[in-house]
């Protein structure tokens, strides 16, 4: 699901009670070319559209009441989020591509499928930064007479490829220098897999929407086995306490709150003080990256962190904020993450969400059950849970084979301990 854009102004009926009354509508970027508007009444205010269309011209268009004060029905009357949903559904209808003549090829296929994904997914972006590895090969190529030997063959020139160097503009491609030790080729084709994926999804949308006969000439061609290697990094304890000490008091919160939490980035910096409930110890996560929100239960220390981080606010404030009281903004968190790791002596340097697979990973060993481990996270089912922390776990086999292995007592004991790196 897209992203839904959070304003602490126009988020509920409350918020805009405080808003005055006036003719231009209180708009808000939701996507590019695109803003929902407010505009407040004296009776109630009204939800506006607006469209760029180019030229530094836009059509505005009002599509619904604000539930102000009327519960929503989904229909006429919308809360904020459900005129955010309207008003992506009439941004994509408008620029939705017109029906082409001749045959369709793989470029079309992509270009539907991402206009699809625009409103329905929150991979897009990715999609449209991979889909030029697919034009570059395959664009040309009418979908009705691709092959699957075509397929197979463009998918192993993408693993042979050197990863794609940031290149300005106009400039022919550049790329990094090529590697033949095995980690790389690995890394190569688990990434050739993930474009394979999109691929593929963009011909089965193809083939759904009635543009293709047959799916049969891609559904023969397999990915690469055995590439994706799942490594997460985390850190020990003494690691985090010296991380967390090592940051300014602003953002020392917002990596206390994911230590505490194992949420992301972009789930701490929209909490609100509403979230919290200090009465059973819980945090709401409203929108996370699968678009369901989910309950997170909070340890003791972690009730009494939240319960500072509230203190003296309103319900509408936001628990975490940077050193100005403002919202952390995207990729606020990556300098002062690596200023800390220095300060912190941890090498090599973790990223902010290590601090999740610290979380996870933490309470993996410590006997946490998979199950509860995914639903705290925010995962569907077991299976990331498995794939990234099942090593961790307390297993019967890693149990008897501990136990029952031989021991030959050829290995000396030493007192030599080394110092403690950040885990992989």
């Amino acid at each position: 699901m897209v992203e839904k854009v959070r304003d602490r102004k126009m988020d509920t009926p409350n918020a805009r009670k405080a808003l005055p009354a006036r003719g231009k509508p209180y708009y808000r970027t939701i996507a590019k070319g695109l803003h929902l508007g407010y505009r407040k009444g004296q009776t109630g205010g009204r939800w506006v559209a607006r469209h760029y269309v180019g030229e530094q011209e836009y059509i505005v268009e009002t599509i619904a009441d604000a539930d102000d004060r009327m519960e929503a029905n989904g229909t006429t009357i919308l809360t904020f989020s459900q005129a955010q949903d309207l008003a992506r559904q009439l941004h994509a209808q408008r620029n939705a591509p017109a029906p082409k003549a001749g045959p369709y090829t793989v470029n079309d296929a992509l270009d539907a499928y991402v206009h699809w994904m625009e409103g329905k997914r929150k991979s897009a972006k990715d999609t449209r930064w991979r889909r030029s590895l697919i034009e570059a090969g395959l664009g040309d190529k009418e979908v009705a007479k691709l092959t699957a030997d075509e397929i197979r063959k463009w998918h192993r020139k993408i693993s042979e490829t050197p990863p794609r160097l940031r290149t300005k503009k106009g400039k022919e491609q550049r790329y990094r220098e090529p590697a033949s030790d095995g980690a790389s080729i690995r890394q190569r084709r688990a990434t050739a897999n993930r474009v394979l994926t999109i691929l593929k999804a963009a011909l089965n949308y193809a083939w759904r929407e009635g543009k293709v006969d047959s799916d049969k000439e891609w559904r023969r061609v397999e990915p690469f086995e055995d590439v994706e290697t799942a490594r997460v990094r985390y850190l020990s304890i003494p690691e985090a306490k010296r991380l967390v000490n090592s940051c300014e008091p602003d953002f020392r919160n917002l990596v206390q709150a994911a230590l505490q939490t194992g949420a992301r980035y972009g789930e701490l910096t929209r909490l609100t003080v509403a979230d919290f409930n200090p009465d059973v110890g819980t945090l709401t996560i409203s929108e996370s990256k699968s678009g369901n929100s989910r309950h997170v239960v909070l340890t003791d220390e972690g009730k009494r962190l939240f319960t500072q981080l509230a203190a003296g606010k309103q319900g509408s404030d936001l628990l975490l904020t940077n050193a100005a009281g403002k919202e952390w903004g995207k990729s606020h968190q990556s300098r002062p993450m690596i200023d800390a790791c220095a300060k912190a002596k941890i090498s090599p340097v973790i990223g902010f969400h290590g601090l999740r697979h610290t979380w996870a990973s933490l309470a993996v060993m410590n006997g946490m059950p998979l199950l509860v481990v995914a639903a705290q996270l925010g995962h569907t089912d077991t299976r990331m849970v498995e794939k990234h922390y099942g090593h961790l776990s307390k297993s019967y086999i890693a149990e008897a084979v501990r136990a029952g292995a031989p021991r030959f007592g050829t290995v000396e004991e030493t007192n030599v301990v080394p110092m403690e790196p950040a885990h992989v």
